[in-house]
């Protein structure tokens, strides 16, 4: 038997099981990888919101990472939660050794507006993580947190690119997700902006009304990990996340009392 592309998660745990770490390995187990994690932080968390959350201790993930990448080796990696300047810090030197695709989703408030990022971390993250990233995937209110910059049109994501660009990922992904429908394209659809700060490319997909959405940076992000794992480029691996993630959306369903997860298997189960 071939070994599958081995993919990387370094992120949090959701015991609600839509985001995090679980919405990652069931990505990339959907996408033809092998998902691997190091777990950063334990919440306790549902469709209602986060309930709590205890960071892992600094030598607790570099263990982790020690124990995957030096052993069995990692094709791609993908970056969520991490919470404090410390963790960040420690992830970003870790990073830094290697020579794969890094996809960094600077997670800092989760779908139902918990913060899951200490003010004191944001520096680290402007000035050691994003250096690492092969790819960034702020979403606008991260794009906010990160740089100051409100976005409320598509020019305005191209200012939003720059600002995240200056920081030093080799390319940025912008998700408008959260943009009004008419804001940036004028068929409503959802609008994301990959650059390099050369080549512009705008991803349009349908915009499907389905509140439940839980999980959908970190789907995204990880499916971006997959397919450079398999070898794409930036910009078809961005397509193809786009595309897995908008058919996660559209079969996302309801859990719990509040909102619910996209389908990560719903391409097992009827769908393209």
């Amino acid at each position: 038997m071939q070994t599958p592309p081995r993919v990387l998660t370094v992120a949090g745990s959701d015991s609600g099981g839509g985001a995090g770490i679980q919405a990652d390995l069931k990505t990339m187990l959907a996408l033809g990888t092998h998902g691997m994690s190091v777990l950063t932080a334990v919440t306790a968390q549902n469709s209602l919101g986060v309930q709590g959350a205890w960071e892992l201790p600094v030598e607790a993930v570099r263990a982790q990472f020690r124990s995957v990448v030096d052993d069995i080796g990692v094709q791609a990696v993908k970056t969520g939660m991490l919470s404090s300047a410390a963790l960040v810090e420690t992830v970003a030197e870790l990073l830094a050794e290697l020579t794969v695709p890094v996809v960094i989703d600077p997670v800092g408030v989760s779908k139902h507006g918990d913060a899951l990022l200490a003010a004191s971390a944001l520096d680290a993250v402007r000035s050691k993580l994003l250096p690492t990233a092969t790819v960034a995937t702020p979403n606008l209110d991260e794009v906010t947190q990160l740089t100051g910059i409100r976005v409320h049109t598509a020019d305005g994501m191209r200012r939003a690119a720059d600002a995240i660009l200056a920081c030093g990922p080799r390319w940025v992904l912008i998700k408008g997700g959260h943009l009004p429908s008419d804001a940036a394209d004028a068929a409503g659809d959802a609008v994301d902006l990959l650059t390099d700060g050369s080549q512009e490319h705008w991803l349009r997909a349908p915009r499907h009304d389905n509140r439940h959405t839980h999980g959908t940076g970190c789907t995204l992000a990880s499916a971006l990990a997959a397919r450079l794992a398999q070898g794409d480029t930036v910009p078809q691996a961005a397509a193809a996340a786009k595309e897995y993630v908008t058919g996660a959306i559209a079969a996302g369903f309801r859990l719990g009392a509040g909102i619910g997860p996209v389908d990560h298997g719903w391409r097992l189960h009827g769908g393209h």
